[in-house]
């Protein structure tokens, strides 16, 4: 079992379930899935940069990307429906495990002049999402082929009913939250 887990299952869950009067253990939040989603608006006059977010996203995550495609077509943004504008990896258990361990612990601290991440990112709904300016916090990424410095959103879906317990959940978890 993955060391972040098994603090899961150990001390975060019992944790949240005292603070919050939880009786059934089916109540206790989890972290459901990780979403990384790479909107890449330059691809419109740039279509390589679409292959680039692809392998970018494999490599930091593991698992192949899908290229998400516009909806609608926006003549503003010279924007076709169906055309290639980003990329998403969606993970889930072990990966998704693994990959928060590796955010928190090691790609985080490099982000130069980092305090914690903001408290502001939660939708009301228990999820919250972090955006990553640059792609080369990750340790997979080698600096030197790197031609575009593309920025991220990485979305954490929990089961939480509101933010409180999302926010309790992901501090137990780690999170290093900035301290207001």
């Amino acid at each position: 079992m993955n060391q972040l887990k098994k603090k899961y299952v150990e001390e975060t869950a019992p944790a949240i379930r005292e603070k919050f009067g939880l009786k059934n253990v089916m109540q206790t939040p989890k972290l459901e899935k990780i979403v990384l989603n790479m909107g890449v608006g330059d691809a419109t006059q740039n279509p390589k940069l679409i292959d680039e977010a692809v392998k970018v996203l494999g490599s930091i995550t593991g698992q192949k990307p899908v290229v998400t495609r516009a909806k609608k077509a926006i003549s503003n943004f010279k924007l076709r429906e169906g055309q290639a504008i980003g990329a998403k990896v969606t993970l889930h258990g072990v990966r998704m495990f693994e990959f928060l361990e590796r955010l928190i612990h090691i790609s985080l601290p490099r982000v130069r002049d980092f305090r914690g991440v903001s408290r502001k990112g939660f939708d009301g709904r228990g999820n919250y999402t972090l955006g990553v300016k640059e792609q080369i916090i990750f340790l997979e990424i080698d600096f030197d082929k790197v031609e575009n410095i593309l920025g991220m959103n990485i979305t954490f879906v929990t089961s939480a009913p509101n933010d409180e317990q999302a926010y309790a959940l992901l501090e137990g978890l780690g999170m290093p939250f900035r301290r207001n």
